[in-house]
């Protein structure tokens, strides 16, 4: 994934998006709404609805694997893309949509450079 550093983004809302220490879908589906087009690996032929479901599943892994390191959960989350309950019509291989949910894993953990994380009580800081 190219590096994050040379990009200009829209930072999410300081007020965050969690609940009860959780991720807040409807918060960041805008944000990420307003900012796919300028991740790296989303193309002219591909619009929002392609890679929502990377994101949300992102985006819920990282509150229910919560701690752990991306490279020790990769391997779950492939296998269980395919089952993923959010992914709708989508039938989008894994091969095409890691790197949406990868992003949205550190746009959450704070694995990125323009993600916002969370302090020990759960609730969002934006970097």
């Amino acid at each position: 994934m190219a590096n994050r550093d040379d990009r200009n983004l829209t930072n999410p809302p300081a007020s965050g998006g969690a609940v009860g220490g959780r991720n807040d879908w409807s918060t960041e589906r805008q944000w990420w709404q307003q900012n796919y087009r300028s991740r790296p690996y989303a193309t002219d032929d591909r619009g929002f609805d392609f890679y929502e479901p990377g994101f949300r599943y992102g985006s819920d892994a990282a509150d229910r694997y919560r701690g752990r390191d991306w490279s020790d959960v990769e391997g779950d989350l492939r296998s269980g893309w395919d089952r993923y309950e959010h992914r709708g019509a989508s039938r989008s291989t894994w091969e095409e949509i890691k790197d949406s949910v990868k992003d949205a894993w550190d746009h959450v953990t704070g694995g990125g450079h323009d993600s916002h994380t969370r302090d020990a009580s759960g609730t969002r800081r934006t970097s």
